[in-house]
């Protein structure tokens, strides 16, 4: 027997691994803080629509009195999926822009008079935000808006989370 198996009862009954619940807690630490439940989640990326709906979350979280969640999504769908071909996974490349990114807002001084965390997440940018907000079951998501030949062709993010999202969505210009 190579590896290390739990046995299985007598009864057949499934045999629960004690760490599964040491995970999850871990997991949803931030999300049972009353800090963060019906928080604020904006979208960011360090770029300049994405630092205005961050100004504008801060704002909102300062007047609700609530926790600010700041989601990067790290890993996006391979540039195959825009030509047309369906990825077999999705890309789980190390990404330490987030890492960056957190740096870069630990140390300013503007999010200060809010309780804030960052969060990191793969995959498809819409989905992983309205998964977040979900999660911290939250009042509101924030998102900049895009601009160019890009948002135009493939569609925004901003638009594509207004159409799909059971919440409110925030789209700053």
């Amino acid at each position: 027997m190579a590896g290390h198996e739990l046995p299985e009862p007598a009864d057949r009954k499934q045999v629960v691994d004690p760490l599964d619940d040491l995970r999850a807690a871990e997991e949803t630490r931030h999300s049972c803080d009353p800090a963060f439940q019906h928080g604020v989640v904006v979208g960011f990326d360090g770029s300049t629509s994405s630092e205005r709906a961050l100004s504008y979350a801060i704002g909102m979280a300062v007047r609700s009195g609530s926790g600010l969640i700041i989601v990067h999504v790290a890993n996006r769908l391979p540039t195959t999926v825009w030509a047309g071909c369906e990825p077999p996974v999705f890309v789980d490349v190390p990404d330490h822009r987030t890492e960056v990114l957190g740096l870069e807002l630990a140390c300013a001084g503007y999010l200060a008079e809010v309780p804030w965390i960052l969060v990191e997440r793969g995959g498809d940018i819409c989905h992983e935000l309205e998964e977040v907000g979900q999660e911290y079951s939250a009042d509101a998501i924030v998102v900049g808006s895009t601009h160019g030949i890009v948002g135009r062709i493939f569609g925004s993010v901003a638009g594509r989370l207004a159409r799909r999202a059971q919440r409110p969505v925030i789209v700053i210009p």
